[in-house]
C-alpha cells in the first residue's frame, strides 16, 4: 500500500474524531421558555390606614411601698393580685429594737421632768429670799435661767419620745389607699434597709393603656396628644373599640429597644389591670398613589422593586420603587411608577431582566360532555 493514500486516511479520521468530541462535550443551550405573567396597569388612587400596637392597661397611678425603719421583714400579708383597703397591713417588721428605743425615750421624759420641777422649786425659793433681801439679783437671775434650760430639756425629751414612738409604728406597712397589689418585691426573713420596695400598689381610679411607638411614627403620636378620643383601644377578642386620649408621651427613648413610652387615658372604661389590648390610630387618606398586590413586590441588590412589561417587546426590566406604608393587603407606591405601565403582580420571584413573558389567560372550563340516551347505552 502507499504510504501518501494511508497518511491522508488516518488524518481524516483524526477530524472526524475530533469534531465528534467538540459536538459531545458543547451541547446546544435550550432556549430560555417565555413565561406566562399575572399583570395589572397602574393607577392613581387613594389609600387610608391605620397603626395598631399591642399595650397594656396599667393604673395610672402605682406606689413601690415599703418601711420608713429598717429591720427584719417577719410577715406579709400582701400577694400579687391582692384586692386592699386603705389602712389595711401588708407587711409586719421586726420592732423590739425600736420599743427599746422608745422606753429609752419615755424614761428620758420623765428624768426632763423631775429636774424642771427641781428647777422651778429652787426658782421659787431664790426669788421668795430676793424679795426678802437675803440675795442678790445676780443670784435670782442664774436660777432663772436654769429653770428655761431644764423645761427646753424637757421640752426636747418629750419630742424625742414622739419620734420613738412614731418610729415604732412605721414597723407596719399599711396600704395607703385602696388597691391592687400587682408585685412583691421582698419576701418574710429578709433584712431590709429603710425605704426598701416590699410590694407595689396599683391605686384604684384612672386606668392608662401603656404601648411602646418607634421613632419615625412619634411624630403622628404627637399631633394627637390631648384631643379627646384620638385615639381607640380594642380589647382582647372584642368587635368595637373605646376612644382613648394621648395623655403622656416618654421624653427619652427606651435604652434597650429605642422606642418612646406613650400613655393613653382610657377615661372610665371597665378594664382589668394587666389586660392586653391593640392602640389604633386611623391615618389620614392619601391622595394620587399607587397600590400593588403585595405579591408584585420584590428585592433587588437591597431595594424595593417591581417587574415592568415591555408590550412591544414583551419583555420584562425591573423598576425601583419607594414604599410609603400597607392598607390592608396592598402595598402603597409613593414614588417610582406612573399610570399606564405594566406590572407583574405574580411569579416575580422567577423573572429576569429582559427575559420574554407573556400574559396569563384563564383557562376556558370545558363544557360537560353531554350523557348518551339510555337506547344507546343499552346497545
Amino acid at each position: 500500500m502507499n504510504a501518501m493514500p494511508v497518511r491522508h486516511f488516518l488524518s481524516a479520521i483524526a477530524v472526524a474524531g475530533l469534531a465528534l468530541l467538540g459536538a459531545c462535550g458543547r451541547p446546544a443551550a435550550a432556549p430560555e421558555p417565555v413565561r406566562a405573567v399575572r399583570t395589572l396597569t397602574v393607577a392613581s388612587g387613594s389609600a387610608g390606614g391605620s397603626h395598631a400596637f399591642a399595650a397594656e392597661v396599667r393604673a395610672r397611678v402605682e406606689s413601690r411601698l415599703g418601711l420608713r425603719v429598717a429591720g427584719k421583714l417577719l410577715s406579709r400579708s400582701a400577694e400579687v393580685g391582692q384586692r386592699v383597703r386603705a389602712g389595711q397591713l401588708l407587711a409586719q417588721a421586726d420592732t423590739t429594737d425600736l420599743k427599746l428605743a422608745q422606753e429609752a425615750a419615755a424614761a428620758a421624759v420623765r428624768a426632763a421632768q423631775t429636774n424642771a420641777e427641781l428647777a422651778a422649786a429652787e426658782f421659787q425659793r431664790y426669788q421668795a429670799l430676793r424679795e426678802q433681801g437675803f440675795i442678790g439679783a445676780l443670784d435670782l437671775e442664774r436660777r432663772e435661767a436654769t429653770l428655761k434650760a431644764q423645761q427646753a430639756a424637757l421640752e426636747q425629751a418629750r419630742a424625742q419620745a414622739q419620734v420613738q414612738n412614731n418610729q415604732a409604728g412605721y414597723g407596719a406597712l399599711l396600704a395607703p389607699v385602696a388597691g391592687v397589689v400587682v408585685a412583691v418585691e421582698a419576701e418574710v426573713g429578709m433584712v431590709l434597709a429603710a425605704g426598701t420596695p416590699v410590694v407595689r400598689l396599683a391605686h384604684d381610679g384612672p386606668r392608662d393603656a401603656v404601648f411602646a411607638v418607634p421613632e419615625d411614627q412619634l411624630p403622628a403620636i404627637r399631633a394627637l396628644q390631648g384631643r379627646a378620643g384620638a385615639l381607640k383601644v380594642v380589647p382582647w377578642g372584642a368587635a368595637a373599640g373605646l376612644p382613648a386620649t394621648v395623655r403622656e408621651i416618654a421624653a427619652a427613648a427606651d435604652p434597650a429597644t429605642r422606642t418612646f413610652l406613650v400613655k393613653a387615658d382610657l377615661g372610665g372604661a371597665a378594664l382589668q389591670l394587666g389586660q392586653t389590648v391593640s392602640v389604633v390610630i386611623d391615618l389620614p387618606p392619601l391622595t394620587g398613589i399607587t397600590k400593588l398586590p403585595l405579591s408584585a413586590v420584590t428585592q433587588q441588590q437591597g431595594q424595593t422593586a417591581v417587574w415592568l412589561v415591555d408590550r412591544a417587546s414583551m419583555t420584562v426590566r425591573a423598576q425601583t420603587i419607594v414604599v410609603a406604608g400597607a392598607d390592608g393587603n396592598s402595598v402603597v407606591v409613593a414614588s417610582g411608577l406612573s399610570p399606564g405601565q405594566t406590572v407583574v403582580t405574580a411569579g416575580v420571584h422567577a423573572l429576569t431582566p429582559g427575559q420574554q413573558v407573556s400574559f396569563y389567560a384563564e383557562p376556558i372550563a370545558a363544557a360537560p360532555a353531554l350523557a348518551a340516551p339510555a337506547s344507546a347505552a343499552s346497545r
